[in-house]
């Protein structure tokens, strides 16, 4: 089992960033001394009642702390995105990580962003299948001839191509079935957020298994998911993390709940319940135990731990992060 940091860039409307850089530096340093092995971050835009970093510069900046690491954003959303710049500045990640990057790709679900960049809604599934297309061929092809719907290229290179042959592979996110048949179809990995139940993680992971098989392709390498953790006091552990998790969860819950695993209602009256199938949370064996489960129930493989929310204090991730150190111990 590797496990790697999700990490939380986002932080409540009217908090100070000017600190934050150097605290996201040092959970990337502990994460790496206590022997996790990637490294992930989100994207959203307009993302009140958040700020949030973007992803590509911040994973720029962060690459020399995270030094061996593989490193990428989990996940780009691409059909609000131009595929050419995705491309490139993904191999320029790669030269970056020394061959080490990883791209997560997501359709995106909240009606503001797509209102905001003028990408209509209803275009996104053709304009995400056709941006991942151009991709691959940009990472792949000597000349690229492209004549698709949305975009077109001809007869054009790329500036750069990744250091891994064929480029870094494609993670997918999405949380419902036709999400996951279209990764079964698209890329090298499906991806659950941590908002799928374990339940349905390993129910949507056999989906996806079995649409490669259908598909012809060979069976993924990997099955990486998302997970909110906070490593502390055993029964206690969900008290000390429940205010910024019920407040990160309630934001996705203004934000309409799309995917479907987030009441629109919000979750704080059944918050245990919720977490309870969803969160590793606990003492370092509970965390351990946890981990395990999900690797014999699920078949995952790499688990991405979230260990900061909107609210909670440095000092407080930087422990859980420590702390994982000694779960991976345990693990090996």
């Amino acid at each position: 089992m590797k496990l790697g940091l999700y990490m939380a860039t986002q932080w409540r409307q009217g908090a100070d960033l000017g600190p934050e850089l150097k605290n996201l530096i040092e959970q990337v340093r502990t994460a790496r001394a206590s022997g996790l092995t990637s490294l992930m971050v989100g994207q959203h835009f307009v993302s009140s009642p958040l700020q949030m970093f973007q992803a590509m510069p911040l994973l720029a900046r962060l690459a020399a702390e995270a030094e061996g690491m593989r490193l990428g954003p989990g996940l780009l959303l691409l059909p609000l995105l131009n595929p050419v710049v995705v491309a490139e500045e993904t191999a320029t990640l790669d030269w970056l990580t020394g061959g080490n990057a990883i791209i997560g790709l997501g359709l995106g679900y909240r009606q503001e962003e797509f209102d905001s960049i003028g990408v209509p809604f209803k275009e996104r599934v053709p304009r995400f299948v056709e941006g991942v297309e151009v991709i691959r061929k940009l990472w792949r092809d000597d000349v690229v001839e492209h004549r698709g719907r949305f975009h077109t290229l001809t007869k054009v290179q790329a500036s750069v191509r990744p250091k891994q042959p064929g480029g870094p592979p494609i993670w997918m996110a999405g949380d419902v079935e036709a999400a996951v048949r279209r990764a079964g179809k698209l890329a090298d990995a499906w991806m659950p957020s941590p908002m799928v139940s374990e339940e349905n993680v390993g129910r949507l992971g056999a989906l996806f298994r079995d649409t490669r098989k259908a598909a012809g392709l060979a069976p993924a390498t990997e099955f990486p998911i998302i997970r909110e953790c906070h490593v502390g006091h055993g029964s206690n552990a969900l008290d000390e993390v429940r205010e910024p998790l019920g407040f990160k969860y309630e934001a996705y819950a203004q934000w309409s709940g799309a995917s479907g695993f987030v009441p629109k209602e919000g979750i704080r009256a059944d918050f245990d319940k919720f977490a309870a199938n969803r969160f590793i949370i606990g003492s370092e064996n509970q965390v351990a135990d946890q981990i395990g489960r999900y690797g014999e129930k699920t078949g995952t493989d790499h688990i991405l731990l979230r260990v900061q929310w909107p609210g909670l204090d440095q000092k407080t991730a930087v422990r859980t992060l420590e702390r994982l150190g000694r779960v991976v111990e345990k693990l090996c």
